[in-house]
């Protein structure tokens, strides 16, 4: 989905991390806006963005004020987690499965190539852009380029939304149109919402045109997201995990992680130790689905003992990276596994 369309908590993996950064003093907004603009452009010339990239992408810009309040109105973690079984009844419901299999049906002679060579299967890729942007249907009106100067002169994430803006340079210098950079208030863009370095790196050409088109093409968009998800490194013949069920009187706490993650610790926390499903099999946590017995996997019960209980393989974590959230996380697989019914 769309950041308008998610909880202000659940926004993309990169944004996420970006509210972790350490924030720049206030005393970042020193410089007047159009002077930092040509601090910006100087950047640019040096990264090798062109004089007229530049100028269509600065020219004219004024700070908007709507994005500045959006972004110190992100909230930081507070408490303990809501409950997982309210959001997934919320945003995996009847409509928008239903939704993923029609277009699902509509494409269904592109996938198998999509497939076979990013080794992602067509349901993940169609559950990321359902909730992305509900299969294309609202991707953002903000101007991108109005958004992230804001944000960079802002000044709190500044090193992070200045590299987003002079990638959208180097966007319009690849030949993307200037008129086409909208999307969410803080830099997303396209089907699948991608940040401009994202698409720099890994946005690909799915329909043969020779272009990388997110904004407009199916194919496009569904063999970014795959090559998103290859990269992150998504292991072919894996599910993202199997509900399970548990023993009543399963001790989760013995099972806790004694790992500390570099990034989304809070996320990352909420899962156990790392087992074989062979392992987790001989402590009674049963798998409901199709996995093997050597995967590597983590228990997962969000909602607490007596409530529906997971073992996630590696490729939950892979979904993480594209938004480090739980309730994305599982929203996303739960999903997939409905499309492909």
């Amino acid at each position: 989905m769309t950041f308008a369309m998610f909880p202000r908590s659940l926004r993309k993996a990169l944004l996420v991390v970006a509210l972790a950064l350490p924030a720049v003093p206030a005393c970042a907004q020193s410089t007047s806006f159009p002077d930092y603009l040509q601090q910006v452009a100087s950047r640019a010339r040096v990264q090798g963005v062109s004089e007229s990239a530049i100028a269509s992408v600065l020219s004219g810009l004024t700070p908007n004020e709507r994005v500045i309040a959006l972004d110190s109105s992100q909230p930081g973690s507070r408490g303990a987690p809501p409950p997982l079984a309210p959001y997934i009844a919320q945003h995996v419901g009847s409509s928008i499965i239903s939704r993923g299999k029609a277009r699902y049906a509509s494409l269904a002679s592109i996938l198998p190539g999509i497939e076979r060579r990013y080794g992602v299967p067509a349901s993940v890729l169609f559950a990321i852009w359902g909730h992305e942007t509900n299969y294309g249907s609202y991707t953002g009106d903000f101007d991108l380029a109005r958004s992230l100067a804001t944000l960079a002169w802002e000044g709190r994430r500044r090193e992070l939304f200045e590299g987003e803006l002079i990638a959208l340079m180097k966007m319009v210098d690849r030949g993307v149109p200037r008129s086409q950079l909208k999307g969410s208030w803080a830099g997303a863009f396209g089907y699948p919402q991608f940040l401009p370095t994202v698409y720099l790196r890994l946005a690909v050409d799915g329909d043969g045109d020779g272009r990388a088109d997110i904004f407009n093409s199916s194919a496009d968009t569904l063999a970014s997201i795959a090559n998103y998800f290859r990269d992150a490194g998504w292991r072919q013949g894996q599910p993202w995990g199997v509900r399970v069920s548990v023993p009543a009187d399963f001790n989760t706490a013995a099972y806790a992680t004694k790992l500390s993650s570099p990034s989304c610790k809070a996320v990352h926390a909420r899962h156990s130790q790392w087992k074989t499903v062979a392992q987790w099999r001989a402590l009674g946590v049963a798998p409901q689905g199709a996995i093997g017995n050597d995967v590597l996997v983590s228990f997962f019960q969000p909602d607490g003992p007596g409530t529906p209980a997971y073992l996630l393989s590696g490729n939950y974590r892979v979904i993480l990276q594209y938004n480090c959230s739980n309730y994305y996380a599982m929203s996303v697989g739960l999903l997939a596994d409905e499309i492909a019914r």
